[in-house]
């Protein structure tokens, strides 16, 4: 019976250091804030209008039309 609950302790300890390493082993200082995920989701430069994908010149400008 002993030998049961030992290998039951040891299952859970491993369940929660899994547990653990997957939420707290990634980002130095933690998750972003949610003001600067979305601070930088409107810094992604927005297609110019009229321009069509693979259409740009390789300034970025769009090409001049046919």
């Amino acid at each position: 019976m002993t030998l049961l609950l030992l290998e039951a302790l040891a299952a859970l300890l491993i369940f929660v250091f899994i547990v653990w390493w997957t939420m707290f082993s990634g980002r130095n200082k933690g998750e972003l804030p949610a003001d600067a995920e979305q601070d930088k989701a409107q810094q992604v430069p927005q297609p110019a209008p009229g321009a069509e994908a693979g259409q740009e010149k390789p300034d970025g400008g769009p090409a001049p039309r046919a």
